[in-house]
């Protein structure tokens, strides 16, 4: 089988971290992003990995090299000279995606699940069509473009864009498997699959719905990666609880806490719940970590606090700092002692002697 991953984009809405990193590369619960889905992918049986980019794509080639090996899959980079939106990365890979007649997955490289490969393959194959979306339910739909099913049916009826009267509450959960044969719809231009593409399909009744069960985010942005980052480690304590820091673990404060074998902890310390912390972190003594995400190489001193915030690599937190209101904090950021940052986005290599007490860009 066959899948594209659609890594193109600047990665905007998650800066400053992606003034580092390509946004697939960022470490989501100490992995990168596109890792989980390679690895999902692998699972059932895909063996032929198109990455549709036009940012940096040298600093992915080197590292996914080794994935290709690992996993045993053909990974290739299928550049864009022009962003091409959603659909036409898909004619650009043309002769990859259509060599044969078996479908082939696509997704979007920032949305975490449970991702349910094998169960969306098998359901496209019973009913047969063109393609499949996967669909996940909302609370409030009136803030997104909805799916309508016909009634007793998977097969699509049409999409509303931000309906004002409810009408249904799944949404597009940037999933999809499709025949070859949906390649005769795209030609090789910008073009949008959710607005020019699916709208088609569905009026030819070539289109279903696939329920997706389970958690669901698109973590491209700092306030949604940080709940993406407790619904997957809630997800990871149902089902794989071994791989958390566990109770045994005097530092442990509310469960779900994931740290890398390789970090260090301090005494005294109150970690959790929903704390991710990387390789080599070093955690000072007395520290308070709640609901935060510590990537590799990062430091936080004595008695520091961090809640609701995202501390990059090899960042340094002094002694009796506070960091929270989803601050973001760069590659190889100070942020000196006894120092309040509320909401702070802190581009890479800068040092903080200020307090920060609304949300604002440090550049």
């Amino acid at each position: 089988m066959k899948a594209l991953i659609l890594v193109g984009g600047f990665g905007t809405r998650l800066r400053p971290l992606t003034l580092t990193l390509p946004k697939p590369l960022v470490e989501f619960c100490n992995k990168p992003m596109i890792l989980h889905q390679i690895e999902g992918l692998v699972k059932v049986g895909v063996t032929d990995i198109v990455l549709a980019v036009n940012y940096r794509p040298e600093i992915m080639v080197s590292l996914l090299k080794k994935y290709e090996e690992k996993f045993n899959v053909k990974i290739t980079f299928s550049v864009e000279t022009e962003p091409l939106g959603t659909a036409g990365p898909l004619a650009l890979a043309r002769d990859i995606l259509g060599k044969d007649i078996s479908p082939f997955f696509v997704l979007n490289s920032d949305i975490i699940c449970e991702f349910p490969f094998e169960q969306l393959r098998d359901f496209h194959n019973s009913h047969g069509n063109e393609g499949t979306i996967v669909v996940t339910k909302v609370e409030e739909p009136s803030k997104y473009g909805v799916i309508v099913n016909h009634l007793d049916s998977t097969c699509i009826q049409r999409f509303v864009e931000k309906p004002v009267e409810f009408v249904s509450n799944k949404i597009n959960a940037g999933i999809y498997i499709f025949n070859p044969a949906i390649l005769d719809r795209i030609e090789l231009k910008p073009t949008s699959i959710e607005k020019e593409v699916f709208p088609k399909m569905a009026t030819d009744s070539q289109l279903h719905a696939f329920e997706l069960e389970g958690y669901w985010m698109d973590v491209g942005q700092p306030k949604d990666f940080l709940t993406g980052t407790c619904l997957y480690l809630s997800n990871l304590a149902k089902k794989q609880p071994n791989l958390l820091a566990n109770s045994a673990c005097d530092y442990v404060y509310g469960g779900n806490v994931l740290v890398d074998p390789t970090a260090k902890i301090g005494k005294d310390c109150r970690i959790g719940p929903n704390v991710t912390i990387g390789p080599n972190v070093i955690i000072g003594d007395g520290v308070r970590l709640q609901r935060c995400v510590i990537l590799e190489g990062a430091r936080v001193k004595d008695f520091a606090w961090v809640k609701n915030s995202i501390v990059g690599w090899h960042s340094i937190l002094g002694r009796w700092t506070r960091l929270e209101g989803v601050s973001v904090l760069g590659d190889d950021v100070t942020v000196n002692d006894e120092i309040y940052v509320n909401g702070g986005c802190i581009l890479p290599h800068k040092s903080i002697s200020t307090n920060i007490t609304e949300p604002q860009i440090i550049m």
